[in-house]
């Protein structure tokens, strides 16, 4: 296989469904997607040739519908070549992509349906079918539902399968005849307030955000993504999706997350799109089993994790050669290695977004030998704003800029950004598009940054600051997630704005709340007593010795019931919604400030 450069430009695509057509001129016997076929039990390729094919059968079907350009579909899909194919046949049609979220509620996907007037709705399974069909009052305007799965239901005769809707044969894929600056796709961000807004993108809001994302490191034709992040949320689909396309890689689909660590060794990836929650399950499974090994094999680990760091630390300049890197190769062999392996072997790039990565966490995995390059972006900004580069990786920072963004600080140093990268407005507000771009098409992000060179680090949040009643400002954010890289910890949301001091809410693990109370002599079924909380208070406080004395956590309550999307306590990205989670635990947090 040919493994140079092969980078697709904006010029020569000028459109998605263009970039798509020009990877077919220069490479159709490539690659493109391999997924797992649960019929014969095996991973199937499909090369470009074969994937333009398929596209073509599923643009004609499209096309017998009837519908008029600009017109919206809707798909909810696991991540399979199938979502790339529905897509680029669509955008192909001169169609708008509204991608939903696979485990997302019923009521958010009845009002995008509604607010985004869907006219087909490609879905999988029976199980979301009757998700669907309880709605189905609220879907009038849907002309077609197509299904991947045979669904046993005769009374919907806009229902059919897809196997049924799909020609046998069509022509040959063309180049499509499509304006880079129309609008290609409406993404809904799972506000953690009120209902989701529409995101618009165009075509080369996509097309530059990926190209300029595959200048910041050698992506090749050779390339083998995993992907298992939703592509339903933008940076699986820019930077797992369409920078593969740009760069001729492999896009290998990962069965489930559950069955990601077999499938991080059968595919053996060399880059992986990933959030830091993945690094810090990772992190915490190893830190849970080294407390269980001898003393010496927790020295050896801490001893791999310092000397590779300060490995990285020469490779980047930033420090001088010392005679403690003759240990590496025999703590490669007998540590870094063996975690490397895990995760295939062959991993020469990962790519963290989505929320911040603790510097810790950070620091262990580049320590072991695995590059992490951490960057920033919104779905607002398609979504890539800023990455670091392998040859200048600030593991704390966001990164540099990508080629053709602006970045400035305005008011209250919150990062603004401006570039082809920049939405076209949300869908049918206009009065929230004019509050998050200004007159001179600044967006702003709502991040509070600095800048430290060609650096950016984003250091908080304008409205997810707490005020204490004394005045000290705290970032909940970043005290969560240092509370979050002790094993007994799932989810925390800190509290405590207008009052005295901090309280949290803590999710625990309960397996880990089962081993550990009965090491410090506490019943494991008493977590609401004074010893349980007294433990707790203390494993929380262990981490936070880099926060400001003010910022410790004095009170909390904690359970072992997990905050989840069903029940609308997090959003599909995983975010708190803290307005929920403090309705739900108002009488909780009642008790945490009785009396002050």
């Amino acid at each position: 296989m040919n493994k140079a450069l092969d980078i697709i430009t904006p010029a020569e695509a000028v459109s998605l469904p263009g970039l798509l057509y020009a990877r077919l001129q220069h490479t159709p016997d490539n690659v493109a997607y391999r997924y797992y076929h649960n019929g014969t039990s095996s991973w199937v390729e499909l090369t470009w040739q074969q994937t333009a094919m398929q596209i073509s059968r599923w643009k004609a079907a499209i096309e017998k519908e009837g519908l008029q350009q600009g017109d919206r579909v809707a798909l909810m899909l696991r991540n399979c070549p199938y979502w790339a194919i529905y897509e680029q046949a669509a955008l192909a049609a001169g169609l708008v992509l509204v991608p939903l979220y696979t485990n997302d509620r019923a009521d958010n996907i009845a009002y995008i349906v509604k607010d985004a007037d869907i006219k087909i709705f490609l879905f999988e399974t029976n199980e979301q079918w009757q998700t669907l069909k309880a709605s189905i009052n609220q879907f009038a305007g849907i002309k077609r539902f197509v299904s991947m799965d045979k669904i046993p239901d005769q009374t919907e005769p806009r229902l059919i399968y897809s196997e049924d809707w799909l020609p046998a044969t069509s022509a040959p894929l063309t180049r499509p005849v499509i304006d880079g600056n129309a609008l290609a796709s409406i993404v809904y961000t799972s506000g953690t307030t009120g209902r989701p807004k529409g995101v618009m993108l165009s075509h080369y809001n996509i097309l530059s955000n990926a190209y300029g994302s595959s200048l910041c490191e050698n992506f090749l034709t050779s390339d083998q993504f995993l992907s298992f992040l939703p592509l339903s949320h933008m940076l699986e689909r820019t930077a797992g999706y369409y920078l593969p396309m740009t760069a001729g890689s492999t896009v290998n689909f990962a069965r489930s997350i559950e069955q990601l660590a077999e499938d991080l060794i059968t595919i053996r990836p060399t880059i992986l799109v990933t959030v830091p929650r993945i690094f810090e399950r990772v992190y915490n499974k190893i830190h849970s089993q080294l407390a269980a090994k001898p003393p010496l094999a927790r020295k050896l680990f801490a001893a791999a994790v310092d000397i590779g760091w300060h490995r990285f630390q020469v490779r980047q300049h930033k420090a001088s050669w010392h005679p403690k890197l003759l240990l590496w190769p025999i703590l490669n062999l007998l540590v870094a290695s063996k975690v490397m392996a895990k995760l295939g072997g062959n991993m020469r790039l990962a790519i963290s977004g989505g929320a911040p990565l603790t510097v810790t966490i950070a620091r262990t995995f580049i320590g072991l030998g695995l590059e992490i390059s951490q960057g920033y972006g919104l779905t607002e900004l398609s979504p890539v704003v800023c990455t670091n580069r392998l040859t200048d990786n600030e593991p704390g920072s966001v990164g540099q800029k990508l080629q053709d963004v602006e970045v400035k600080l305005g008011e209250r140093d919150e990062l603004l950004v401006k570039g082809p990268n920049v939405m076209l407005g949300y869908w049918g507000n206009e009065q929230a598009t004019k509050e998050i771009i200004d007159q001179d098409g600044w967006l702003h992000t709502g991040d509070i940054a600095r800048i430290d060179g060609d650096h950016i680090y984003i250091t908080g949040r304008i409205k997810e600051i707490i005020v204490l009643s004394n005045g000290e400002k705290v970032p909940p954010t970043d005290i969560e997630m240092a509370i979050a890289t002790d094993t007994l910890f799932e989810q925390v949301m800190v509290v405590g704005e207008g009052k005295p001091y901090l309280s949290a809410i803590t999710v625990l693990n309960p397996e880990q709340w089962q081993i550990l109370a009965r090491q410090a002599g506490i019943d494991p079924e008493k977590l609401a007593g004074d010893q349980a909380h007294e433990y707790i208070i203390q494993r929380i406080n262990s981490k936070l010795h880099d926060f400001p004395g003010y910022a410790k956590i004095i009170r909390a309550h904690a359970t072992v019931e997990p905050w989840t999307i069903d029940d609308g306590l997090i959003t599909p990205k995983m975010s708190l919604k803290r307005n929920k989670l403090m309705e739900k635990y108002s009488s909780q947090l009642a008790a945490l400030y009785a009396g002050h």
